[in-house]
This record gives C-alpha cells, structure tokens and sequence, in this order.
C-alpha cells in the first residue's frame, strides 16, 4: 500500500510548475504594457492563484489514487458494488485533473524527503573506499554493500506520479470489467495500472550544498565597498570551508571530477580576487553556474558519468 503526506500549495505548485509554465507563457504573450506597480500586483495575484490551483490538483490526484485502493480492498472483500463506486469516483477525479490541466503529463501524489548525512572527513571517505574495493576484489559483493551503505551525505526528495497518459484509461477499463461482473480481471488491471506509478527522485548533495552556501554567504561580503580585515578573514574561511566540502563531495563521487576540479579552481580565482578588496562578481557569477553543472551531474540519471 502506498502512503500519503499532506503537501503544502507551495511545494504542490513546484511539483506541478511545468504543467503551469505553458499556460503562463500563453498569458504572457497577450499582455499589454503595464505599469511596475500594476506588474508587481499581477504577479502577486498570479502567484497565489497557481499555489491554490496547485495544492487542488495535488488533492485530486491524491483522491483518485485513495479511490483506486479503496476499489482494491473492495474487490477483496467480494463487495464488486463498492469496487465500482470508487473506481467511478476515481474518475472522476481524474477528469477533473485532466480538464484543469490537459498538458499535464505527471500528477504528483505521493512526496517524501529523507536525509543521509556521514560524519566524516575525506581521508575517512577514502579508507572506506578502499576497503569496499578490496572487498570487491575478493568477490564479498555483500559485505562491500553493507559497507557502502553509509557512503551517502545527500537529501533526497522522492515524489511518486501517477502517469496521466496511461492510468485513467486503466481505471475505466477496470470499471468496465467490474460491470461485467469480472472482479478479478478488474483488479489485476488495477493492480497493473499501480505499477505504473512514477517515481521521481531529486538528489541534494550536502557537501555541495555547504560548499555553495559558503560561496554566496563570501559573495556578500565582497560586495561591501569598504571591508574591514575581519570581512577579509570572514571571506577566506568560507573559501576554505568550501574548499573542503568540494574536496568531500569528490570523495564521496558527487558530479563528475572534472565538474569539482572546475569548482575548486574557481575557489581560486575567487580567493586571489578578492584579495585585493575586488567584488569578483564575475568569477562568483562562473561558480554559479558551475554548482548547477555539479548538482546536475548528481542527479539518478547521470548515473555512470561520475568518472
């Protein structure tokens, strides 16, 4: 059985953005001139009308999949009248997702977020490593599991779809089954149509996130037009302390070597700037990018370019 967790609008209308953007675009390209004051409001408003359409649609989504499990226990309790109900109130809810918003491809109904965080340094990192390695070698494929399970410094945000495509064809056809008096057929398509459920992960590296946190926080420190030796001495820390965490998320194989040795040079560049009182805006400017390219390599589907 799956569970299910309230989500708040606001993180049910980031979930369901890029149903939204499209339409937006569409609005957007039929606006007039508009004065800032009248912008600024627009947007507002704009904005808490997606989070509320957003945290309705999670809601329906949420309500179909309950209905589909309820249609379950149902047939397994030989009460076909009850499966039918819910699966035509399942439906329902469905149509109802589909008529708001016909591009949306991924209804999110499920979102957990679970945090894996080793206390240890690089060189720690390291001689784990290299006793998984030698496990490896030794054929104890099951031992090198174990230890590797605690390899991990990261947030991962899960997020279960159901596919729009697919499923509520598969609940009318399961209804109709139900109508035929065929229960078990019904919730084997059911059944099926639950295995069809997307999950989605998103990967936070901590090490990375420390690191860029660092940078942003000694960004604002050199943006001061006149910093005193502590800003100074505030500034080189947090390069160091960004140093560190890049060198510990390449430890642990977060993005790609070459994306970490880009970062740490910058880290570089950015220290031998500031030095001389400078903003470095732009080389800050380049490290942001950089971070987007490392967090993008670390994401499930960049798996095997770590290299």
């Amino acid at each position: 059985m799956l569970s299910f967790h309230k989500t708040s609008p606001i993180l049910a209308l980031a979930l369901l953005a890029t149903g939204a953007c499209s339409d937006k675009g569409e609005e957007a390209k039929e606006q007039t001139q508009t004065s800032p004051n009248e912008v600024t409001e627009t947007a507002s408003a704009s904005d808490e009308m997606n989070a509320v359409d957003a945290s309705e649609l999670l809601e329906e989504a949420v309500a179909a999949l309950q209905e589909t499990q309820t249609a379950l226990g149902a047939i397994d309790e030989e009460d076909d009248k009850k499966a039918l109900e819910a699966l035509e109130r399942a439906t329902g809810k469905l149509e109802i997702l589909l008529a708001r918003s016909p591009n949306l491809a991924l209804a999110p109904v499920d979102v957990s977020v679970v945090t894996h965080d080793i206390l240890a340094d690089e060189d720690a990192v390291k001689a784990l490593k290299k006793q998984v390695e030698d496990k490896i070698d030794d054929g104890r494929l099951q031992e090198a599991r174990r230890l590797m399970d605690g390899l991990a410094s990261e947030t991962i945000i899960r997020v279960s779809n159901l596919p729009l495509a697919t499923y509520p064809d598969a609940i009318k056809s399961a209804a109709a089954l139900l109508a035929k008096d065929k229960p078990q057929e019904a919730k084997e398509v059911i059944l099926a149509a639950l295995g069809t459920i997307v999950v989605q992960d998103t990967i936070i590296p901590l090490p990375i996130a420390r690191a860029q946190g660092a940078i942003n926080e000694a960004r604002e420190l050199a943006k001061k037009s006149s910093r005193t030796k502590a800003d100074n001495d505030r500034i080189t820390g947090l390069l160091e302390k960004a140093r560190e965490q890049l060198r510990f998320a390449r430890a642990l194989g977060y993005a790609k070597k070459d994306d970490i040795k880009d970062l740490l040079d910058s880290v570089d560049e950015i220290e031998d700037e500031t030095k001389n009182d400078q903003s470095g805006s732009r080389f800050f400017d380049k490290i942001e990018k950089l971070f987007e390219r490392a967090n993008k390599a670390s994401q499930p589907d960049s798996a095997g370019n770590n290299g």
